[in-house]
């Protein structure tokens, strides 16, 4: 039986001239890293990391009706976003059940980009052509019309600012605005899932090697390196930001997930999944199960997502990730575990890692938060 090759990004060429390692992510061919996955972590916390992020899945809404379309679809009150600027917010199942996280940027009056997770992509775009039918909106796929190119770290701004003429200065956390980028036209958005300031950029992706190169140049004296999905996925669990498949699921509500203030019950008409997660903001009122929380190891072993979080003796949660932690110096996991174990430094909490029980410490989240 034959199973179809992963796609390649416009950058891939490119990738393999850096000696990328490369890996399957999603159905397409990623770079992993490009050499010690610690250095490319520590360049973004410190100075400025480049990412090929050209599997996410862009879906563009027009139309009179495509902010009602979104507000009937997603969670959030997206016909409410100002053009320019981007919310997260997420798509639900008629139980409440998450089928992916998501960025909504407002391109125009009449014109959003959904931008879904690669795993996702086709599944949010059936699920938006479908919940959008009785609307005067048109729904497009656009994954093919798009590379995404993020930079990221404290030195980014300063990077980005030498090959543009783009208002940097004025441009807000979650917004976006046209622009020209070393001659290349792009969508400049104020994003990313690093914990560090940063942007990422939307581009054809004919131009997207004239890009990578132009920036690679610019910041080069800066310290700017390559990165791959390993340090991005390090990045993103010391900022405590969740990854679908891991903190979210289809069996979780936003409610469960602790994010239950990206649903918008105050939003005009009905949307999809509103009377279930109405019914999970109750329980999670009065009574929540479980509580995603911050592990840190007073150990060296690092745990693993789906490894048994223990309190006397008793299972009382799940590691949803893991990974050693380059900033702390430490192993890291989040996790979800029963509230009464959920307290920032409560006593007595291990976690089994193949048949022993290693001391972890807990701790509210993120682990990581840069200096505004």
């Amino acid at each position: 039986m034959t199973t179809d090759a992963p796609r390649r990004t416009a950058l891939d060429a490119l990738h393999r001239a850096l000696g990328a390692t490369m890996t399957d992510f999603a159905g397409w061919d990623m770079p992993l890293r490009y050499g010690s996955e610690r250095d490319e972590h520590v360049a973004v916390r410190t100075r400025a990391g480049l990412f090929d992020l050209s599997h996410m899945g862009e879906i563009t809404l027009t139309g009179a009706e495509a902010g009602r379309a979104l507000d009937f679809a997603l969670v959030g009150n997206i016909s409410a976003l100002a053009v320019g600027r981007a919310r997260y917010t997420m798509i639900c199942n008629a139980d409440g059940g998450i089928v992916d996280d998501l960025i909504v940027y407002r391109l125009a009056e009449q014109e959003f980009m959904v931008v879904a997770n690669a795993s996702n992509a086709q599944v949010v775009l059936d699920a938006l052509t479908e919940r959008a039918a009785g609307f005067d909106a048109v729904v497009r796929d656009d994954r093919d019309a798009y590379a995404l190119i993020a930079i990221q770290g404290p030195a980014s701004p300063a990077i980005l600012k030498s090959v543009t003429d783009a208002d940097l200065d004025g441009l807000k956390y979650y917004a976006g605005l046209p622009g020209t980028v070393a001659g290349v036209p792009a969508l400049i958005a104020r994003t990313g899932y690093t914990g560090e300031d940063g942007f990422e950029l939307f581009v054809a992706p004919g131009d997207a090697e004239k890009l990578w190169q132009a920036l690679t140049e610019a910041g080069a004296d800066a310290g700017l390196v390559p990165c791959g999905l390993s340090c991005r996925d390090t990045l993103r669990l010391e900022a405590g930001m969740p990854l679908y498949g891991h903190e979210l699921t289809t069996s979780l509500t936003p409610f469960d997930a602790g994010l239950g203030r990206v649903v918008k019950f105050d939003k005009a008409g009905d949307f999809v999944g509103r009377e279930a997660l109405a019914a999970a903001a109750e329980r999670a009122e009065s009574a929540p199960p479980r509580k995603l929380v911050g592990l840190v190891a007073t150990g060296r072993r690092v745990p693993r997502a789906g490894f048994a979080v223990v309190a006397g003796g008793e299972v009382v949660g799940e590691v949803t990730s893991g990974a050693p932690s380059p900033t702390l110096g430490r192993p890291i996991a989040m996790a979800y575990v029963d509230v009464a174990h959920a307290a920032p430094g409560t006593e007595g909490v291990s976690v089994d890692i193949r048949g022993t029980h290693e001391p972890y410490e807990v701790v509210a989240l993120p682990f990581y938060k840069r200096e505004r």
